[in-house]
């Protein structure tokens, strides 16, 4: 279940730089704040869930790697972020490195 924990929270954790993203909009300023604040706060509860049975260290690099990871695509396929292979060989590298940790556990 704390791997559930963590891959939820690693989702939400991309929901609030999604929420400031949209929150550049005047019509969706509130809007998106709210989304942003809401994400900050159900992916630290869900973080800290996890971090019950699973070690600091890779708890917080799954997190945020799926964060990090997840943010880059949305940002390239919805907002015509920059793309080029480097930067989705960087992502690549991202989630092997998430995929290790979860498999040297």
């Amino acid at each position: 279940m704390s791997w559930a924990y963590l891959f939820l929270a690693g989702c939400l954790e991309i929901g609030w730089p999604l929420g400031f993203k949209l929150s550049q909009n005047e019509g969706a300023r509130l809007p998106g704040l709210v989304l942003a604040v809401l994400c900050m706060a159900l992916s630290g509860l869900f973080l800290w869930l996890a971090q019950r049975e699973i070690p600091i260290g890779t708890a917080y690099a799954v997190w945020t790697g799926i964060g990090a990871a997840g943010t880059f695509f949305i940002g390239v396929w919805f907002f015509g972020d920059p793309a080029s292979l480097g930067r989705y060989l960087g992502a690549a590298l991202i989630v092997a490195g998430v995929i290790t940790l979860k498999l040297a556990h």
